[in-house]
């Protein structure tokens, strides 16, 4: 009888999905990991003179924010800004204080407009990354001038432009980080 069962739980494809239960580990480190890359990845990838790759890091913020409203507490921008900015350069405080205050922003933006949909999201994203340029250009020490954000607004524009792709790429992250883990027998 036993074996009878064994054999048909094996066969029935429903059956194997029935009481998994999700990784605590992965569900909870797959946000946070994945910031930190976005974050490593500008800094790995290309050392030149003006950055060109956009703050990977501060979008992929963004992205699980105003995918997932509820899953990054309010005070994630400090600890995740503060690794930013050991990892890219920028004088120490200047990620934590604007992630921090674009964590803010967001929520304030929600508690506004409950209803929110993929352009809304869009043109949220494009205004803190704008802003957060703009401040982080301000914020490093450099000369501001004229030449200076004419040669540094191609990172601004790709900031706009990959938000959609890096909504996806965390969309997927989503359904690994929610996925089932197996149950070994």
């Amino acid at each position: 009888m036993m074996e009878r069962l064994n054999q048909r739980s094996r066969s029935d494809p429903y059956g194997s999905r029935i009481n998994r239960t999700q990784s605590p580990l992965r569900a909870g480190s797959v946000p946070y990991l994945s910031i930190m890359l976005g974050s490593l990845l500008p800094v790995l990838l290309i050392a030149d003179v003006m950055p060109l790759v956009p703050p990977l890091g501060f979008l992929v913020l963004l992205a699980w924010r105003l995918m997932r409203p509820g899953l990054l507490p309010l005070w994630a921008g400090a600890p995740l800004g503060a690794f930013d900015d050991l990892v890219s350069g920028q004088p120490f405080g200047s990620a934590v204080l604007l992630w921090s205050l674009a964590m803010i922003a967001i929520e304030l933006i929600e508690a506004r407009f409950p209803w929110r949909g993929f352009w809304q999201d869009w043109f949220t994203a494009a205004l803190a990354a704008a802003l957060y340029w703009v401040a982080a250009l301000m914020l490093s020490g450099a000369p501001v001038t004229p030449e200076l954000l004419v040669v540094a607004l191609p990172q601004a524009l790709l900031s706009v432009l990959i938000y959609p792709i890096l909504v996806r790429m965390v969309a997927s992250l989503d359904r690994f980080r929610l996925a089932r883990a197996r149950r070994i027998e």
